[in-house]
């Protein structure tokens, strides 16, 4: 499932040069694909290695309590290593989900128990939603559609 909706937000990126994916084309949101797909790589990180997991780790881009997820502090000249840190995290909450059960629960850090089938279902929503705004970023971008 992830590689698929993660391959989807690729797909969109593809192609494009790194000034053309950390611009702003929808404004006044700041939204940027660089930006998606490091925010998607803080999503995936909490939800599959920090909380389902319990992985005592810190975010990948971002400070502990910036509450930004990924979305701030994009430039250009990293875009390369955004998107490899991307990929390998996404490697990463594959491999930490694997072998589970998806009604295997977990506590979220407000007290709530959790399965990873929930987790499961939220990065679907997660994935639809931001995969939905990278295409209006794109076509706004070079006018380029996909699937």
């Amino acid at each position: 499932m992830a590689e698929l909706a993660s391959g989807t937000l690729l797909a969109k990126c593809a192609g494009l040069e790194p000034a053309q994916l950390t611009r702003t084309t929808v404004e006044p949101s700041p939204l940027t694909l660089l930006g998606l797909v490091r925010h998607m790589a803080e999503v995936e990180r909490f939800w599959f290695r920090r909380s389902f997991a319990g992985e005592a780790i810190g975010d990948v881009f971002t400070g502990p309590s910036d509450g930004n997820e990924g979305l701030d502090g994009i430039h250009a000249a990293d875009a390369e290593r955004d998107f490899g840190l991307f990929q390998t995290e996404v490697k990463a909450c594959d491999a930490a989900a694997a072998g589970h059960d998806l009604d295997e629960t977990f506590t979220s850090s407000r007290g709530v128990s959790l399965s990873l089938r929930w987790v499961y279902v939220l990065m679907i929503q997660e994935y639809a939603r931001h995969n939905g705004h990278a295409d209006f970023l794109r076509e706004r971008t070079d006018r380029a559609t996909g699937d």
